[in-house]
């Protein structure tokens, strides 16, 4: 039987994790100020989301009690 060469090899494996390697040098990553900033945004728009939500519920639920009887 034949091996399956060349996906095994040591030099490959070592190609890939230099690559891999360069392209984490290649990211930028925020600056604390960004990243506090970007987060406070998340969460803002969170909350307003879920009492959007909450809102439109409980009119669904008034308008079809109100329907229902």
């Amino acid at each position: 039987m034949s091996k399956n060469k060349g996906t095994s090899s040591p030099s490959l494996k070592r190609s890939w994790f230099q690559e891999l390697k360069a392209e984490f040098a290649k990211i930028t990553w925020p600056t604390k100020h960004a990243l506090a900033k970007k987060s406070t945004v998340a969460l803002v728009v969170s909350i307003l989301l879920g009492l959007l939500i909450a809102g439109v519920d409980i009119l669904l639920k008034y308008g079809l009690s109100f329907i229902i009887g």
